[in-house]
C-alpha cells in the first residue's frame, strides 16, 4: 500500500507543479525569474491548441494588470469608485451604474436627471435603488405614451379636411375683438382695486402640521383655483394668506406652482395672525362645526376660512382654534335650503369662495348654494312650506317617542291626518 501511495503523491506533484505551457510562455517565465522580476499574470488564449497550430498562429496574450489600468483610466477621476455596499457619492459613478444596469436588461429609465440621480445616491440598499429606477421607468413610459397619443391626435387633426362653410359671424365688423391679454389686464385691475377698497377675506394657514404631504398639495391646488375665481369676479375680495410661514410647506408648494409669478400676485401674504391685523369684533370664523347658523351676509365683517383639507375629517379642529382665540363662528344654513340627510357638511375652498362671492353680489342663498355638489344633497327645500315640513317632522319624532316602530310612523301620521271628524250625537248638538 505504501508503494501505491508514493506513486499517487508523485502523480499529484507532476500535475500540480509541472503545468504544460506553450514554449513562448515558458520562456517568458524563465526570463522574468532570471532578472528577478515579479511574476506577471498572463491570460493565454491558445492553451488548448495543438503544437502545429501554435506554430502557425502566434499565441495571443493579454496582460491583466495593463487591462485593469486601461479600464481605470476610462472611469471619471472625480469622486470615489463605485462601491456597491458602501453607497455612491458621485453623480458620474451613479450614471455609469445606471448605464450598466440598462445594458444588463434591468428596468431602468432612458433619461435620468441630476436631481433623480441625487435621490438615487441617498438610497442605501440595492433593492430600494431598483424600485426607484423601476418607478422612474414606469413614469417615463406613461409620459411617452401620452406624448404619442397627443401626436397622433394632432396628426389626425392636420389630415382632417378643412370645412368650407360660411362663417356664422361676419368677418368684417366695426367691433374690435378682445384679446386674452386685455382680459388679463382687466382682471388685474379689479384685483388691485380690491386690495385698496375691497372687503378682506382671510385664509388661515396654520393647519400644515395636521395634514399629510398629499393633503397639503391638494390644499394648494384648491387655493390656486380660489385665487383665479376671485380674480375673475366683478367685485373680488382682498385675499389675505395669514400665518404663512417662510420656508414652510405651504410656501414651498406655492413657489413650486407659481414660480416667477409668485411675487406678482395681487394678494397679501404675511406671517402675522389675523387677530394681529384686524379687530376681533369684525372677525367671523366660518366652520362646519359651529353651532351658530349664518342667516345673512354682512359686508362689514371679515370672514375667515381655514386652509384645511383632511381626508380623515378631523371634526372640531377649526372650531377649537376659533374658540381658543375667542372669535365668533358661523356655518352655512345647508339644512334650511338643502335636503341634507347624511354625510358631513364640509366644502372645498373653491366652493366656499364661489358661495361667498355670489352672496356678496346677489344676497340670494338659493343661487349661492347652487355651487354645492349635487351628489351631497337631495335638492333644494321648498322655503314656503318649510314651517309645515318642520311641524310634520316634530310629529314624527313624538310618535316615535311613544313607542311606535319606525315602519308604522308614516301610517299612523297619514291615518291621523286623513281621519274624518266623528258626527255629533243629538244630545251633543246645541
Amino acid at each position: 500500500m505504501s508503494f501505491f501511495n508514493t506513486l499517487l503523491k508523485k502523480a499529484v506533484k507532476v500535475t500540480v507543479f509541472q503545468p504544460v505551457l506553450p514554449e513562448e510562455a515558458r520562456n517568458a517565465l524563465f526570463l522574468r525569474a532570471a532578472h528577478k522580476l515579479p511574476p506577471r499574470r498572463t491570460l493565454v488564449l491558445s492553451v488548448g491548441m495543438r503544437k502545429e497550430e501554435i506554430q502557425l498562429v502566434p499565441s495571443e496574450k493579454l496582460d491583466l494588470d495593463e487591462w485593469k489600468n486601461v479600464i481605470k483610466s476610462d472611469l471619471p477621476k472625480e469622486g470615489p469608485e463605485i462601491l456597491e455596499h458602501e453607497g455612491d457619492s458621485s453623480l458620474t459613478a451613479i450614471r455609469e451604474m445606471v448605464k450598466m444596469w440598462r445594458m444588463a436588461g434591468k428596468i431602468v429609465p432612458e433619461n435620468i436627471s441630476n436631481e433623480q440621480l441625487k435621490v438615487l445616491m441617498e438610497l442605501t440598499t440595492k433593492s430600494s435603488r431598483k424600485k426607484y429606477l423601476k418607478y422612474l421607468a414606469t413614469k417615463e413610459h406613461l409620459k411617452n405614451a401620452k406624448k404619442e397619443k397627443q401626436m397622433a391626435k394632432r396628426k389626425i387633426m392636420l389630415e382632417k379636411p378643412i370645412e368650407t362653410e360660411e362663417p356664422s359671424e361676419p368677418l368684417n365688423t366695426l367691433f374690435l375683438k378682445f384679446q386674452p391679454r386685455t382680459f388679463a389686464c382687466m382682471y388685474n385691475w379689479r384685483a388691485a382695486r380690491a386690495m385698496k377698497f375691497g372687503q378682506p377675506l382671510v385664509f388661515d394657514m396654520v393647519y400644515d402640521k395636521y395634514m399629510t404631504n398629499m393633503e397639503i398639495q391638494n390644499t394648494i391646488s384648491q387655493l390656486l383655483e380660489t385665487e383665479g375665481c376671485n380674480r375673475r369676479s366683478p367685485d373680488p375680495f382682498h385675499i389675505h394668506f395669514c400665518s404663512l410661514q417662510t420656508e414652510g410647506p405651504y410656501q414651498k408648494e406655492f413657489l413650486k406652482r407659481y414660480r416667477e409669478t409668485w411675487d406678482k400676485l395681487l394678494v397679501t401674504t404675511t406671517e402675522k395672525a389675523h387677530i394681529e391685523m384686524f379687530p376681533k369684533e369684525k372677525l367671523v370664523y366660518l366652520t362646519a362645526d359651529s353651532p351658530n347658523v349664518m342667516k345673512t351676509y354682512e359686508h362689514d365683517k371679515i370672514y375667515i376660512i381655514g386652509s384645511l383639507v383632511d381626508r380623515s375629517i378631523q371634526t372640531g379642529l377649526s372650531l377649537a382654534n376659533a374658540k381658543r382665540l375667542n372669535l365668533s363662528t358661523a356655518r352655512l344654513p345647508l339644512e334650511k335650503y338643502l335636503h341634507w340627510e347624511i354625510g358631513n357638511k364640509t366644502l372645498t375652498l373653491d366652493q366656499m369662495i364661489r358661495i361667498l362671492l355670489t352672496l356678496k353680489d346677489t344676497g340670494d342663498w338659493k343661487k349661492a348654494l347652487e355651487f354645492v355638489p349635487k351628489r351631497k344633497h337631495g335638492g333644494f327645500v321648498d322655503t314656503q312650506n318649510y314651517s309645515q315640513e318642520k311641524k310634520e317632522l316634530l310629529k314624527k319624532r313624538k310618535v316615535y317617542q311613544f313607542g311606535s316602530s319606525p315602519k308604522n310612523i308614516d301610517k299612523s301620521l297619514s291615518s291621523n291626518l286623513n281621519k274624518e271628524p266623528k258626527p255629533k250625537r243629538w244630545w251633543e248638538e246645541e
